[in-house]
């Protein structure tokens, strides 16, 4: 270890500056074709495009408007994030142009102010969702409040078109709205219709064209890995369509990241936050081989809010991969616990840890005569559109890296982020071209406030709003799929079309095929208001009730919750599942079930790549009792749950 390693402990684990991730790189695509839609080259060019065919992507603030730009530019076609109030003038030489979703509400008129004069413009337009909306009222259509869809839907296509070149005649694609369009303009046709399930209405113009006007929309998200065959949708409108070259590759990423940050930083040196996760690890190779070793600074932080026995390993990962020249290490968990003591709200922790992380930052780097060093961090995208860092975008849950403090650092130059653009899958990809190893890169995301965010706290008061009025639709839908269901007196954060959803569990007991679970998880988010996560009862009988417990931050309590995920990641390895399950957050509850006296523990193992989205993970039976047997013999812990619920309408995490 290099010379600065102040102390080492026991245990501890990687604060990973963001559990989720973006990019907008791809590895250089194949021959070219352009399709019977395109048109001669752009006449002119905008600064900053440089050689490549450009697709301009307007970011209403819905979440997903930095995943288009990712899924074009990995399709080899340059990609570049534009805010609806650009002048038009901004748009010249763009080949093509894609509309976001929005949290907004077309029906209404919000969000509305936009630059409307890039309807005259003749580069070909595509609006998801919100865009959709927007594109079918500016020519005459009609777009009105209802008619939501949630999820999976069917999208029944009529006839061919040049956008669902290759398709099947129906395709499975993702929905989240709560507006739709009823009618088109006389020169818009309707290209395809969807079904949520058998029985359920048809929802019309979900996809729509003028090709005329060279004008299209669907009101799914293609973006979406849900949207089975979305990147062939995209693809068709920028090839097919927009008639683009593919010239984007990730060597060009990583060479114009290294030139940024070289201009960025200038002479100075940069003092990097480094948790020994995926996001931090990579981002402290790229600025070692921007800057060099001996202008980056890594500082590793036990917050005590982190995994059993990782400090050490962290440490020793920095030294193999050469990153031990100026290397720090500290024990601030007794200064983050007495900041954390009583207090219960989620966004209120979430400020508190990363206030604390940056005091403690700012505390070392004085003591180590560094502090005028520039702050680095392995910031990925959703750490920003999560906490609304632009313009549009709401606040699903703040991140300890987006707080106040780091806002106003950012505005004053002060902060190196190399990987702000970068969803985790290219992350994973960048550090695999960079040589990092590959178990340290594809290890599951870590959330960067650590086990805060998954150790709820409570004053033990029941939240019953509204409970009275969803039991009984619950208990009446539920009892449709074999299920008996409890609405439990607490709440959870969640996202529902782009926006934040603090809303109730419901905890569902039954034996029921795993698809009729999720059939069933589907329905209740659905159907009943308020509602946005569901979980399964592991236990051996459903309880008749639930009863919230008074509990905040303690040492005591993050020790039961290392030990409970600790048995969940040693049992999924011995199971062969690690690989196959992306990320598998463990929960503890200040709740207790039925008879019980202690508090609950929640596993959530998800399917994701990029963690805009996710499914639950259907655990073997075997390795469910090994949970039940382990986790319910843990002190303090009397019940065990699953959680069952995608997102949306629940986030990964509970907070």
């Amino acid at each position: 270890m290099g010379d600065d390693v102040v102390k080492m402990v026991n245990w501890a684990a990687d604060w990973n500056v963001s559990d989720y991730l973006p990019a907008f790189f791809g590895t250089l695509p194949g021959a070219l074709h352009r399709g019977q839609f395109a048109r001669s080259p752009p006449q002119s060019v905008p600064e900053g495009h440089l050689d490549h065919d450009t697709i301009a992507v307007i970011d209403f603030g819905g979440q997903y408007a930095h995943l288009i730009a990712t899924k074009i530019r990995r399709m080899g076609v340059r990609a570049e994030i534009r805010q609806p109030e650009d002048p038009v003038d901004a748009y010249a030489g763009y080949r093509g142009i894609v509309i976001s979703g929005s949290p907004s509400l077309s029906s209404q008129g919000e969000d509305s102010a936009y630059t409307k004069e890039i309807y005259d413009l003749e580069a070909p337009i595509l609006g998801f969702c919100f865009g959709h909306q927007e594109i079918a009222k500016h020519y005459g259509g009609d777009v009105r409040h209802g008619g939501r869809e949630w999820g999976k839907a069917d999208l029944h296509i009529q006839g061919a078109h040049p956008l669902f070149k290759g398709l099947e005649s129906v395709e499975q694609v993702f929905m989240s709205h709560f507006d739709s369009v009823t009618s088109v303009g006389p020169e818009f046709q309707e290209l395809g219709m969807t079904l949520t399930g058998e029985g359920s209405p048809e929802h019309r113009y979900a996809a729509i064209a003028s090709d005329s006007l060279r004008r299209y929309g669907f009101q799914f998200h293609p973006e979406v890995d849900d949207t089975v065959h979305g990147d062939a949708m995209i693809s068709n409108f920028i090839f097919e369509i927009c008639g683009c070259r593919k010239s984007w590759d990730m060597e060009r990423f990583l060479e114009e990241e290294i030139e940024r940050i070289r201009a960025q930083v200038g002479d100075e040196s940069v003092f990097l936050l480094a948790s020994g996760g995926v996001d931090s690890t990579v981002a402290a190779v790229v600025l070692k081989q921007a800057l060099g070793p001996d202008r980056v600074h890594l500082l590793h932080i036990d917050n005590g809010l982190m995994r059993k026995d990782e400090s050490a390993q962290v440490l020793a990962m920095f030294s193999q991969l050469g990153l031990d020249r100026h290397l720090s290490f500290v024990d601030a968990s007794e200064r983050f616990l007495s900041a954390l003591a009583g207090v219960a709200d989620p966004e209120k922790k979430r400020r508190i840890i990363g206030d604390t992380f940056i005091q403690v930052f700012q505390a070392e780097a004085e003591r180590l005569g560094i502090a005028s060093h520039l702050l680095a961090q392995g910031t990925i995208y959703p750490d920003t559109i999560e906490t609304g860092g632009t313009r549009r975008a709401d606040t699903i849950k703040t991140h300890h890296n987006r707080v106040p403090v780091i806002e106003e650092m950012i505005r004053q130059g002060k902060v190196v982020e190399p990987l702000a653009e970068l969803y985790k899958v290219e992350v994973r990809e960048l550090g695999e071209r960079l040589g990092i190893p590959h178990d340290s890169l594809w290890r599951h995301p870590f959330p960067g406030p650590g086990l805060g965010v998954r150790l709820l706290c409570g004053e033990g008061v029941p939240d019953r709003e509204g409970l009275d009025a969803m039991e009984p639709a619950l208990s009446e839908l539920a009892g449709r799929f074999g299920l008996r269901a409890t609405v439990l007196p607490i709440r959870s954060v969640g996202v529902k079309a782009d926006l934040r959803a603090y809303e109730h569990p419901v905890l569902l007991s039954g034996d029921v095929p795993w698809t009729t679970l999720l059939d069933a998880v589907s329905a209740i988010t659905s159907e009943v208001p308020g509602i946005n996560r569901c979980v399964w009862n592991l236990g051996p009988r459903h309880p008749e009730s639930a009863r919230p417990l008074r509990a905040f931050t303690t040492r005591e309590r993050l020790d039961a919750l290392r030990e409970a995920d600790h048995i969940v990641m040693e049992g999924l390895r011995a199971h062969g599942l690690y690989a196959q399950v992306w990320q598998c957050p463990t929960v503890l509850l200040p709740l207790a079930l039925g008879d019980g006296d202690g508090e609950t523990v929640v596993v959530r193992p998800v399917r994701s790549a990029r963690a805009m989205t996710a499914t639950p993970v259907e655990l073997p039976e075997a390795l469910v009792a090994e949970l039940q047997e382990k986790i319910l013999a843990l002190p303090g812990v009397s019940g065990l749950l699953l959680d069952v619920t995608s997102k949306p309408p629940g986030t990964i995490e509970w907070e």
